[in-house]
């Protein structure tokens, strides 16, 4: 950043990717969505699958490179990264990718530095730094789109494990009934099955025959829909029951929460922080503050800028 006033950032999903620029002060100066389908294309071999990842983003990046010289460049991906190598030991929209030096190739192709690492963990620091959690020592941040994803930060760092897959949150088994639901990561009764939005999506077109998505299904309920209302309310009981593991494990105190399905959070809140309460351990009941991301979903992009080196806090209105 002593040279360069911005950097570039994006926050990848299997169809979709958003891209930044983003200012040294944090403000973002340009935003854009396009189309990445990462997760569409099968491929017979690693070397394939790691092309169509590098030109994909190198197609996204170079219009924006153009347009700005840039000191680095943030990404938040979807899968699993050793540490902060920003090399990609797996993931699961592209199964084929393992041990993939993303950020070094990338780096290499656009001739500028490139910082990755995990989609969620990205959001939990932009949350950190930014949004709901700044100031908090640590902090449990928890993702709810097309799956559900976690980031946790520890005595204001963020953590990633021993193999870069700390904070699985989505994939902690909240039902080990034999009909439980089956999950994406091959197992039954995880967490993502029960309370992302996919699965509410799923449970309201089972309870009433409508294909729908959660964005229509929380305006229904907010009109008073009652089977809109019951998948909603039973997604955060499920969210509660989770937060409630992950919480006597860690001791964290604050937990911010983004993506999609958080818009419901009128109907999510309430459920949530019952059943959270509830699970909790005595001495932790009603000592758990559970916040809504004030980041409009930009919490992702933000901390790809903090990996890029932006330190400082943004301007009014991000």
């Amino acid at each position: 950043m002593t040279k360069h006033s911005q950097v570039l950032v994006a926050d990848i999903g299997g169809t979709n990717m958003r891209l930044a620029r983003i200012l040294a002060d944090g403000t973002i100066a340009e935003e854009t969505r396009v189309q990445a389908d990462l997760s569409r294309f099968k491929h017979d071999n690693p070397e394939s699958a790691m092309e169509h990842v590098l030109e994909t983003l190198c197609s996204a990046f170079l219009p924006l490179l153009d347009k700005a010289r840039t000191g680095a460049i943030g990404i938040g991906f979807p899968g699993f990264f050793i540490g902060n190598s920003g090399v990609l030991a797996g993931s699961p929209n592209l199964p084929q990718l393992h041990n993939f030096a993303l950020a070094e190739e990338l780096g290499k192709r656009l001739a500028v530095r490139v910082e990755a690492q995990n989609d969620a963990l990205c959001a939990a620091i932009g949350e950190h730094r930014f949004g709901a959690g700044k100031g908090s020592e640590n902090l449990l941040h928890v993702t709810l789109g097309t799956g559900v994803g976690g980031g946790l930060i520890l005595n204001r760092e963020a953590y990633t494990g021993e193999h870069g897959m700390a904070m699985e949150f989505g994939h902690l088994r909240v039902v080990r009934s034999p009909d439980a639901r089956a999950c994406g990561c091959g197992g039954k009764g995880c967490v993502e099955a029960y309370a992302s939005a996919n699965a509410v999506a799923d449970r309201y077109a089972i309870q009433t025959g409508i294909v729908t998505d959660c964005g229509s299904i929380h305006i229904a309920a907010c009109k008073g829909d009652a089977a809109a209302i019951s998948v909603l309310q039973e997604a955060g009981s499920y969210l509660g029951q989770a937060l409630a593991e992950a919480i006597k494990l860690l001791d964290v105190e604050t937990v911010t929460i983004s993506g999609g399905l958080s818009g419901a959070w009128n109907m999510l809140y309430t459920p949530l922080m019952e059943d959270l309460n509830e699970n909790l351990i005595p001495p932790l009941k009603g000592n758990i503050q559970v916040l809504c991301s004030t980041l409009d979903d930009r919490g992702g992009l933000l901390g790809a800028a903090v990996l890029a080196g932006v330190k400082e806090s943004p301007a009014q209105g991000i």
